[in-house]
């Protein structure tokens, strides 16, 4: 007995549109949330040296910012921590001299845009080549 005589036999189908619905929400969801990375090169040439001897060059400029945010280049304070007088005190300190390095060493309680200041007043006055100072720290 075939009592599926009376009815066409139906091919199972699969309906394409709502996968298609679904991985575009997925791919917008994901473009959505993800985080893109932008890294910004900041080109800082720094000399090599052991730390027990430093030898100094004939065309560095130290920098030095103290806690309180005062700058002194070359041992001689500054009046005024704009940009600018900073500047103009790197160009006399690099008189006579090519291609100077700007030696920033900035004290550990320093602000962050005390030093910002001075590698923008390097950069507006010429100066590219930057490096920076530490202190290693001893074992006790």
């Amino acid at each position: 007995m075939n009592f599926n005589r009376g009815r066409g036999r139906e091919e199972p189908e699969i309906n394409l549109i709502p996968l298609i619905d679904v991985l575009l929400v997925v791919i917008i969801f994901l473009m959505l949330t993800t985080t893109y990375a932008r890294y910004s090169g900041l080109e800082i040439n720094l000399p090599s040296a052991d730390a027990a001897q430093r030898n100094e060059l004939p065309n560095e400029i130290e920098v030095a910012v103290t806690a309180a945010g005062q700058v002194v280049v070359n041992q001689q304070p500054l009046q005024n921590s704009e940009v600018r007088f900073i500047s103009e005190a790197l160009t006399r300190a690099a008189e006579g001299r090519a291609d100077p390095v700007i030696i920033i060493s900035a004290d550990a309680k320093a602000t962050h845009q005390s030093v910002v200041d001075v590698m923008q007043a390097a950069q507006s006055a010429g100066y590219p080549r930057i490096s920076f100072t530490t202190q290693s720290q001893t074992s006790q």
